[in-house]
């Protein structure tokens, strides 16, 4: 497996959702997007076994796929998080996900409903020491509180991607 190989994707009908604050499924022209409101914070969490392949020695990458319904102009904060779910690593009772990493978009794009592709690093640390062959969760949240968060209406994501780095 080379550096910035795909390891994962999943599409907003991966979502599994938290039972509040949640992002809402929805359509943009037969395209399904989860829409995140400015307000309240909402996310959506992705569930996956990271590979065989992956080689745990490099950080990854998680690329987020989205579009504003509205917004041309303001910018985004997004925050994620990862949960090893691995042997023994996670009593599923409880949350145990490690520290938000946050990524300040700056500039939507200029025309509602162009999608934009934006990243947010991991160190292994970060990523709560994932091992290959280990169960995981990956939330996604707009943090539209924050007040970098300054465009207007929702974002709607389509696709993530996690890549080895």
């Amino acid at each position: 497996m080379a550096s910035g190989d795909s390891l994962l994707q999943w599409s907003m009908l991966s979502n599994e959702p938290p039972t509040t604050a949640f992002a809402t499924p929805d359509l943009r022209n037969l395209h399904p997007v989860l829409d995140f409101a400015p307000t309240p914070d909402e996310e959506a969490v992705f569930s996956g076994v990271m590979p065989q392949h992956y080689t745990a020695a490099a950080s990854v990458v998680v690329f987020i796929h989205y579009a504003m319904s509205t917004a041309t102009t303001g910018d985004i904060v997004l925050d994620a998080q990862f949960e090893r779910v691995g042997d023994g690593s996670q009593d599923i009772d409880a949350d145990g996900f490690a520290a938000v990493q946050s990524l300040t978009v700056v500039g939507v794009p200029a025309t509602s409903g162009n999608v934009d592709i934006v990243s947010i690093t991991f160190t292994s640390a970060q990523a709560d020491a994932i091992a290959k062959g280990e169960g995981f969760r990956l939330k996604i949240r707009r943090d539209g509180d924050n007040v970098a968060d300054t465009a207007a209406g929702d974002l709607e994501l389509r696709w993530v991607e996690l890549r080895e780095a």
